[in-house]
């Protein structure tokens, strides 16, 4: 199949891509990487009347650091993070997940604030921003504003974005002395949407499993450290909670096995990587 007829605008800049966006509102989509994009216009699962393409944008284009956080902008390919020179110690989690993410082809044209955007469940990505209790800054001609990650995923693919706002950057704590990141996932085949995804973030105080791949968005478990008594039972207790259910991939009881199994290993392999 081919796409729907719609209007084509390759934005100069971050002006010219929210003034097309106030005008059009519902009607128009940002194109980034368009690797999730451009299968569902060839499906027409989506079929909108003008297409914004954003990866002009000089300055949507950078990943900076300030402070205490990595900022990455709306057109940065996962690649260009990937690559990033000390990403791994900049933030390990993002480093040990990114690998997860598709495939080389995919990280080549994808862009990270595309794959928030698509807010699949099963994506590796919007997980990592969960656990990091990172933010996503959203922009429109309007105004500017910051979501929590926790608030920005409102159900399966849906956002608290408004119709007239893109997301022009998130924002990720860097990594902090004597706290341990970890991340796992079981797929079918290495490359594809996670069957279950763990990131896990693990400090002197207590740790955070994020979970994804079993309900309609990332979900974020607060816990105390491997070892200690409850572990367990938080755990079940938290599988529960997801209200898996059977499907073509896999079974409901699989994947809350899954969200104790893989969920406590990722735990302990973070509580490991304490430095």
């Amino acid at each position: 199949m081919k796409p729907a007829r719609f209007d084509y605008v390759a934005a100069a800049s971050a002006k010219e891509a929210l003034e097309v966006l106030a005008q059009e509102g519902a009607n128009a989509r940002v194109l980034a990487g368009g690797q999730s994009l451009l299968p569902m216009l060839n499906m027409r699962l989506a079929r909108p009347g003008v297409l914004i393409d954003i990866m002009g944008v000089a300055e949507w284009r950078e990943v900076t650091q300030e402070g205490g956080t990595l900022r990455i902008g709306a057109a940065v390919r996962q690649v260009a993070l990937e690559q990033l020179p000390d990403l791994a110690r900049l933030q390990p989690l993002l480093a040990v997940a990114l690998p997860w993410v598709g495939h080389p082809q995919t990280r080549s044209r994808g862009t990270v604030c595309g794959s928030i955007a698509h807010a699949d469940p099963s994506a590796e990505l919007p997980l990592v921003l969960i656990a990091l209790g990172g933010t996503v800054h959203l922009r429109s001609r309007r105004h500017r504003r910051v979501l929590p990650a926790r608030n920005f995923f409102t159900g399966m693919m849906a956002t608290a974005r408004e119709d007239d706002e893109l997301i022009e950057a998130i924002e990720l704590p860097k990594a902090r002395a004597g706290t341990g990141y970890a991340f796992r996932e079981v797929a079918r085949r290495h490359g594809d949407f996670a069957i279950v995804g763990c990131a896990a973030v693990v400090d002197e105080v207590g740790a955070r499993l994020a979970v994804g791949g079993v309900a309609d968005r990332p979900a974020l478990c607060e816990l105390s450290t491997p070892g200690a008594a409850g572990v367990d039972e938080t755990l079940d207790d938290f599988a529960w909670s997801l209200e898996a259910r059977d499907d073509l991939h896999a079974t409901a009881r699989y994947r809350r096995e899954l969200v104790r199994r893989l969920g406590r290993t990722t735990l302990e392999e973070a509580a490991r990587c304490r430095a």
